[in-house]
């Protein structure tokens, strides 16, 4: 068996001992001297280890002569599959709402619960609340209307803003400028940068007057110039060695695997999911790795790992937040936006300090 797969069995095998509900519907597991399938939160006596087989399905338990057990009936679907479908539902009903607010109460009262049990399980499932869920509708809604170009009064009360003045408040935050300045590409806007040659080739670190916005890695000056200007082409992308080389350097020294920069100043936007997966990701000590199932559960999603894997995908500022030290559970370290090859460079430098720090320390 590889690796990978005897280490997806053993965090199967840890859900089955600890009966974890989270994990029903996930995988099923049979028991060869019974001859019967469960799912991991079945009541049953545990089995010995040696004598489960895990699958990902019930079909494919039942195909390998596995008889569906009475007491966890795994063919049925699970509490969490039926919390799941009434989230979706609700999830549907937000977006079909074109930016109508609705209440919590006639959002629970369509799936039957209470507004408090709603609250509580849209959160646990979706990673945010009901409310947030239709803010970020909302502000991807405004964002469309803006880049094709509508005035930004009517862009504001389409989307379902009540007040321009609410936008205004919030869109240094939301957007990273006034929805005015969005629309015109970041006309307005001054994005200092800074490129300097690093072991993992050109590093750029471009930030604005509220801290570092992007960390890029390339090949060349020129391409990592073109990608920051086609992501704001209106605004005043300048050269600031001056202004923004404590923070290139910071970051350099970071590469070279040195400590992260303590005050180092992040101006970066994301969803509240995106947030969480990278405050996940800071907390990942210098020369370890988790996989994107391991944050997924740090972060109470436990079948979320694709979504981890966008946001890491996304993450603006390369390094500083470091996507790198999430792995596939399959085994192997994966891809990365700014190639595969710089991601097997970082983690083995940071090995190699770990070691060597704590080489010292004994």
């Amino acid at each position: 068996m590889a690796k990978g797969a005897r280490r997806q069995d053993d965090r199967r095998w840890r859900a089955v001992r600890a009966r974890d509900p989270r994990f029903d519907g996930a995988f099923v597991f049979g028991v060869r001297s019974t001859g019967i399938y469960c799912r991991p939160s079945c009541p049953a006596r545990r089995p010995r280890r040696r004598n489960v087989v895990f699958f990902t399905v019930a079909e494919a338990a039942e195909g390998a002569g596995f008889r569906s057990c009475r007491r966890c009936r795994p063919r049925e679907a699970s509490p969490r599959d039926r919390e799941a479908a009434r989230v979706r539902t609700v999830c549907r009903r937000i977006e079909a709402s074109a930016g109508s607010p609705l209440s919590l109460a006639s959002l629970s009262a369509e799936v039957g619960w209470g507004p408090h049990h709603l609250q509580r399980t849209f959160k646990r499932i979706v990673g945010v609340s009901p409310r947030q869920y239709a803010d970020a509708l909302r502000l991807r809604f405004l964002r469309e209307r803006l880049r094709k170009g509508d005035p930004v009064t009517t862009a504001i009360y389409d989307a379902g803003y009540g007040s321009s003045s609410r936008v205004y408040e919030r869109a240094p935050h939301r957007l990273g400028m006034t929805p005015a300045t969005y629309r015109r590409g970041g006309r307005g806007m001054r994005l200092a940068y800074a490129i300097a040659p690093s072991i993992l080739g050109q590093l750029l670190v471009a930030a604005t007057d509220r801290g570092v916005s992007a960390v890029r890695l390339g090949d060349s000056e020129q391409e990592l110039l073109d990608s920051l200007r086609a992501e704001f082409p209106a605004a005043d992308v300048t050269p600031d060695e001056a202004g923004v080389g404590a923070w290139l350097k910071a970051v350099l020294r970071r590469i070279e695997g040195g400590p992260p920069h303590a005050d180092l100043p992040l101006d970066i936007r994301g969803t509240a999911f995106q947030q969480r997966v990278w405050d996940a990701l800071r907390a990942i000590p210098s020369g370890e790795v988790r996989t994107y199932g391991e944050i997924a559960r740090s972060i109470g999603q436990p079948t979320a790992s694709r979504a981890v894997a966008r946001a890491c995908a996304t993450n603006p500022v390369a390094v500083v937040i470091p996507c790198h030290r999430v792995v596939p559970g399959s085994g192997g370290t994966g891809g990365y936006r700014w190639g595969a090859e710089r991601k097997r460079e970082l983690l083995e430098r940071e090995r190699s300090t770990a070691v060597a720090g704590k080489a010292r320390s004994r």
